[in-house]
């Protein structure tokens, strides 16, 4: 029996907070309408040096390897060996929700549904923390651009051409925006699956700062224009070991 959805997790030197997501994903598949069978777990294991591809296997998912350290060459890489019908993308860091392959797929039964997100609640709060997540918050309402699991169907995926393996950073935004492109050819949209999200990693607060995020989504659209400040940015923010 095929899956009929891949969860795909890029991941780099993942050891220390793999194993909690893949205990967030083990409870998911069991409460799955269809039984855990239908869930496959593809880790896309993005060059580590640390045991990430060993947890993954202990755990029983399949591994994909991603020569090129980025993290759209992860999520294709996983995406690549995929059996399901529909695809699931999250950070190796995060954790999901219990229902989120039944929230994912009742959304993804309607065929005016192109794809969307789950959205994400913190791990834990600060004002930083929150004044960023209330800015953010009615930005992904109102595109309908968000984070957290992220699906849509492997056709589309494939029609689009996946994620832009050329961007560094943001190529969850572009990848969005090919999504919500296609589904205006088609009369379907992306949609939030608010009622499962997912819990996202609070680490680069710890590293970089409870206030960080704020200025440095205001500097984003720089950082989009001048390549080389960008490339920068996203290997001390991203890429660099112990991010």
């Amino acid at each position: 029996m095929l899956p009929s959805i891949s969860l795909v997790i890029p991941a780099y030197n993942e050891a220390a907070l793999l194993p909690r997501l893949l205990a967030s994903v083990a409870v998911a598949r069991e409460r799955f309408c269809t039984g855990p069978e239908g869930v496959e777990v593809i880790v896309a294991d993005n060059c580590s040096t640390d045991d990430t591809a060993a947890i993954a296997v202990a755990a029983g998912c399949r591994v994909a390897r991603a020569e090129v350290r980025r993290i759209a060459a992860a999520r294709n890489a996983g995406a690549a060996i995929a059996r399901g019908r529909l695809l699931c993308f999250v950070d190796a860091d995060s954790q999901i929700h219990p229902d989120t392959f039944n929230v994912i797929a009742s959304h993804m039964y309607r065929a005016d549904v192109i794809g969307g997100a789950t959205g994400v609640t913190p791990e834990r709060w600060s004002v930083g923390i929150a004044v960023s997540y209330a800015v953010l918050a009615p930005i992904a309402a109102a595109t309908r651009i968000d984070t957290g699991v992220v699906f849509c169907r492997r056709d589309d995926f494939e029609t689009i051409g996946g994620y832009d393996e050329t961007m560094k950073f943001a190529e969850d935004v572009r990848f969005h925006f090919d999504m919500r492109s296609l589904g205006r050819e088609r009369g379907a949209r992306l949609v939030r699956a608010s009622n499962a999200k997912a819990v996202f990693s609070t680490r680069k607060f710890d590293r970089f700062g409870e206030w960080h995020y704020l200025p440095l989504m205001l500097k984003a659209p720089w950082y989009l224009l001048n390549r080389r400040a960008g490339d920068r940015l996203a290997q001390r923010y991203w890429y660099q070991p112990g991010r």
